[in-house]
């Protein structure tokens, strides 16, 4: 015999299944969804200000010798004893790098005009890591009374700055948000949903000099003031009708 379904009536059960199809399809087609017209892309930002918790420097020694062996022994001699200063002020092994190290000729110019070697200058820069600002102050009046006759940089930062960054991460997103809502009001149309988001560096903005917390432990005053850690993030929304 033949099917039923060949003799002009569907089953009863192939029609439910019609129905149901049908009740399921109708929200995406009837429901009034409001139609998606295009996208705006914006970028955000975020800065979070925080006093810092650690200090890196940048100091060694210099020093000058009629013979190249006679240059580098006097540095070598005159950063032993920085190095042993700080490490006996506490400073951990880790925290103490050499960053440079270099020895060069000193030319200068005899009577008749033609140059020449009038000695040797060494020198030997060390990056410090200073986890106590209280120190800070101090250890820089001991390495320069100890023989570090060279400076070149003091930054301040943060030791765990993870959940400042995500804050300012997360700012940065709802930054993009009130401009992508700006702008979409602006032009008539409504602010749908996220459809992609880039994220930029996460970098520290600097020392911000409005607001500075002393951090002067010693005969060399510092100034810690506040760091910015700055978050950008590039968010692409849906514009609905």
């Amino acid at each position: 015999c033949e099917p039923s379904v060949f003799k002009g009536v569907f089953p009863m059960r192939l029609i439910k299944s019609l129905m149901v199809s049908a009740a399921l399809f109708l929200p995406l087609t009837e429901a009034g969804f409001a139609e998606v017209i295009g996208k705006i892309t914006v970028t955000g930002e975020s800065t979070v200000l925080v006093a810092p918790d650690m200090a890196t420097i940048s100091l060694g020694v210099t020093t000058n010798g009629a013979t190249a062996a006679a240059a580098m022994r006097a540095n070598s001699e005159a950063m032993a004893l920085v190095s042993q200063r700080l490490k006996a002020a506490g400073l951990a092994p880790e925290d103490l790098q050499t960053s440079n190290l270099s020895l060069n000729p000193n030319w200068t110019n005899n009577a008749s005009g033609a140059s020449e070697v009038s000695g040797y200058v060494a020198s030997n820069m060390l990056t410090v890591r200073v986890r106590d600002l209280a120190q800070l102050g101090g250890l820089l009046d001991a390495a320069i009374s100890d023989g570090a006759n060279a400076l070149n940089g003091l930054s301040f930062d943060v030791a765990a700055p993870r959940p400042v960054q995500d804050q300012a991460r997360k700012s940065a997103v709802e930054d993009a948000r009130a401009r992508a809502l700006l702008l979409a009001q602006a032009a008539g149309a409504k602010l749908g949903a996220v459809t992609e988001i880039v994220e930029g560096q996460v970098y520290n903005a600097g020392p911000q000099m409005f607001r500075a917390d002393s951090a002067k432990a010693g005969a060399v005053p510092v100034e810690a003031g506040q760091i910015g850690l700055t978050a950008a993030v590039t968010v692409t929304f849906a514009l609905e009708d």
